[in-house]
């Protein structure tokens, strides 16, 4: 994948401090997320190893730290799934990228059928842009028509084969909104334009650096970084992983308020 042509670089942002774990984190996602998108290293061999990885230990390569940004907002306008789902898939990613198109295309779809719909997972949009001014400029659309309810149409819309070929001007994103269903384009154009919009996107932006993430799409499921467009495989293994502990834990918790319910009759 070409670099970055934002002012923005990875190179400039530190790690955020959530724990120290997180130090160790970053470096992993930024490793990964080389390694994912390097044009040596196929998506087929990508993902036998992040599959393999998931499989041999569910707790390995697993931050609690990460799994705290989680926003769990129920008024978050960028994010499908319940808000109590046991897993959350946070994605960081950008309209000009084309692993993030097959993503949105190949993989989500098959991931909000099979998990989204019974209430297993939410996923949480992050705005990345790292290729330029186009990219900040989709981001800001993108936020805007979640304004009216249609992020996840434009969302659509943005990520169609052959889309991001079309560029992104202002004529281009207002066409999107329109397409996305988007009711009032006037109010669309202005919200596309605000300091809000900059604010929003700024705050996703500066996670993901913090986080460590050097390439788009990048991923956190329940706190394990994943990069790169993996297969269905891949994620379905990293979700199954999470859901299981966190059926778990649930369990867990049960039986220890029982047994505090049951020692406090005595």
């Amino acid at each position: 994948m070409p670099k970055s042509t934002s002012s923005r670089t990875p190179s400039s942002r530190k790690p955020l401090i959530y724990g120290a774990g997180v130090v160790v984190a970053a470096a992993l996602l930024g490793f990964v997320s080389y390694r994912a998108t390097a044009p040596d290293h196929s998506a087929s061999s990508s993902s036998s190893s992040a599959v393999a990885d998931v499989t041999a230990d569910p707790d390995a390569g697993v931050y609690p730290e990460l799994a705290k940004l989680a926003r769990r907002d129920a008024g978050d306008k960028l994010a499908q799934g319940r808000v109590d789902a046991p897993v959350v898939l946070i994605e960081y990613a950008d309209f000009k990228c084309g692993y993030c198109g097959k993503f949105a295309r190949d993989t989500e779809p098959a991931l909000v059928k099979k998990y989204v719909d019974n209430g297993t997972l939410r996923i949480e949009w992050r705005n990345f842009p790292i290729f330029g001014a186009e990219s900040e400029a989709a981001a800001r659309a993108a936020w805007a028509a979640g304004q009216q309810g249609r992020f996840w149409q434009f969302h659509r819309a943005a990520y169609a084969e052959g889309a991001k070929e079309q560029g992104f001007g202002k004529d281009r994103l207002k066409a999107l909104a329109q397409q996305a269903g988007v009711a009032d384009l006037d109010r669309f154009v202005r919200d596309a334009d605000s300091s809000a919009a900059s604010a929003a996107v700024g705050k996703d932006q500066e996670q993901g650096y913090g986080i460590g993430a050097t390439s788009t799409p990048s991923f956190l499921i329940n706190g394990r970084p994943i990069a790169g467009a993996q297969s269905v495989e891949t994620f379905t293994r990293a979700i199954e992983a999470a859901a299981e502990k966190a059926r778990n834990t649930e369990d867990a918790k049960g039986d220890e308020d029982a047994e505090g319910a049951e020692g406090s009759a005595k």
